[in-house]
């Protein structure tokens, strides 16, 4: 993790991470750090961990108690902690899709800086990004890194058919194809699948 050139991040994510466990509060790493911890590159600088809407309450007690500062941003899809001005968003419905089991058994247990703990699947983190693309936000240069080191481990049929419904999503595939980093199979227009 030496190389994410934030040890102070790495200490607070795995703060939440100790209290979240300790609570037993069910959770996933997502964003970068969950990237991060498949072996993938990425650029951004934040922790997310998604959590249900029903735990939402007790996440921020049990962070406030043990000296995060809580705030609720106006946005209705997550809540915020910081930790020395370090801010880790708790997130429950991302992609306007609550969190749920389900999001949980798509996960991985792998060790972030000498502590376990679950991390979503590369395919899902894949599919949240592309969701994530609309017309006030579609930067395909923050979804290239993570589809490029990843590629290997996420389910490419799986991305389209979840994301098939998004324009964005699609024109995203097409330049992963058109760069030689994942084939784009277009079944639906005949073109067969590489």
């Amino acid at each position: 993790m030496a190389e994410r050139g934030d040890e102070s991040l790495v200490h607070t994510l795995k703060k939440v991470a100790a209290v979240l466990k300790q609570e037993e509060i069910p959770f996933a790493l997502g964003g970068s750090f969950a990237v991060y911890a498949h072996g993938g590159h990425s650029s951004e600088h934040d922790v997310d961990f998604l959590i249900r809407e029903a735990d939402v309450e007790r996440s921020l007690e049990a962070l406030v108690a043990a000296g995060f500062i809580a705030e609720r941003p106006p946005e209705d899809w997550l809540v915020k902690v910081f930790d020395d001005g370090r801010m880790v968003d708790l997130i429950h419905r991302p992609i306007e899709t609550p969190v749920t089991e389900e999001t949980f058994a798509d996960t991985v247990v792998r060790p972030v800086d000498a502590i376990h703990m679950p991390v979503l699947s590369a395919t899902q983190l894949m599919v949240h990004k592309l969701l994530s693309f609309s017309q006030h936000y579609c930067d395909f240069a923050r979804g290239l890194p993570l589809a490029r080191s990843l590629r290997e481990q996420i389910d490419w049929e799986r991305v389209r058919k979840e994301t098939q419904h998004s324009p964005y999503a699609e024109a995203f595939l097409v330049l992963l194809d058109r760069l030689d980093v994942v084939p784009y199979a277009d079944t639906t227009r005949g073109k067969g699948t590489p």
